[in-house]
């Protein structure tokens, strides 16, 4: 789209927006014409904090579909649309209800930790959620005699186990864009770029190499950790290792400051489901809801609240 057609989409998304009272509230990775027009861009644990404290009729949420059903799981009484049914997770898609209850009977004492980026089926049989930004303080919170189920993914489950000092029972999911952020990656990027600090997600395939380096250069770090670490750095330069629609928002906000992809295969194809285009049908056509049936709704909302409230 030109520059022109975006300016005019955008202005029919806004009035939109304001005739049926709907808040637009986009994931971090989302493509840079639904981030500019959104109330609200941010990570897992700041979009459920703004669907849950907004005024709003209704919830447009440009993300995948796991975090539209964690917003009506929040927000019960408010209408839930996702521009696009299909833009689903891989990393959700690694582990089911029926998968996740086999797994606790075979650890009936076990405390289950579950990633937001699950489905509200599996969130419902879940003790506590948590996002990559507060993990590490929600494992903390759990007694040190109690055995832990970390899941679904592998790499922020090593990560867990390094930084705190616990051992996790581990799913081995994985998200397939964080994974395929290789160890090579950085080492290359080290050799090409001495002048930057390198900030990486744990989620990464790369994140276990990059904590052995034991430099000051390397930071694991969440997608709100990544935004503010780069505007309190007296650093200019930054190679980023998480999905490639962080980057605009970094841009955005740190103007002053340089930041490049570790890969720039990094992209995740259900994030950029989402397009400007649909979000206007979505809200002109107010389609697709989101629901949760009720009593998994309740279950999964406890696990839910002890995550926001944790921080």
């Amino acid at each position: 789209m030109t520059t022109e057609t975006i300016t005019v989409m955008q202005g029919e998304v806004r009035a939109l927006a304001q005739e049926r009272d709907a808040v637009i509230l986009a994931h971090n990775y989302q493509v840079p014409e639904v981030q500019d027009i959104a109330d609200y861009v941010g990570d897992s644990l700041g979009l459920s904090r703004e669907a849950a404290a907004t005024d709003a009729s209704a919830i447009v949420f440009c993300g995948v579909h796991f975090m539209a059903e964690t917003a009506k799981i929040l927000s019960p009484d408010k209408t839930v649309l996702i521009p696009d049914l299909d833009a689903g997770c891989s990393l959700a898609a690694s582990i089911t209800a029926d998968q996740l209850r086999e797994w606790k009977a075979q650890h009936p004492d076990a405390v289950v930790v579950s990633y937001v980026n699950t489905t509200a089926d599996v969130k419902a049989e879940t003790d506590y959620c948590c996002t990559s930004g507060n993990a590490q303080a929600v494992i903390e919170a759990v007694p040190e005699d109690r055995e832990i189920l970390f899941l679904p993914d592998l790499y922020l489950g090593v990560w867990l186990e390094k930084v705190t000092g616990r051992k996790l029972n581990i799913w081995m999911g994985e998200c397939h864009v964080h994974a395929g952020i290789r160890p090579e990656d950085i080492t290359r990027w080290r050799e090409a770029a001495p002048d930057a600090e390198f900030l990486v997600h744990p989620e990464c395939g790369c994140a276990s190499q990059c904590m052995a380096f034991g430099d000051d250069r390397t930071h694991i770090l969440g997608t709100e950790s990544m935004i503010r670490f780069a505007k309190a750095s007296p650093k200019k330069r930054f190679l980023v290792a998480t999905e490639t629609g962080i980057l605009h928002r970094l841009h955005k906000e740190v103007p002053d400051k340089t930041f490049e992809a570790v890969s720039e295969d990094a992209i995740c194809k259900y994030m950029k489901m989402i397009t400007l285009e649909k979000l206007r049908d979505s809200l002109r056509d107010w389609k697709y809801e989101v629901t949760v049936e009720p009593e998994i709704a309740a279950r999964a909302k406890l696990a839910i609240d002890r995550m926001v409230a944790i921080g």
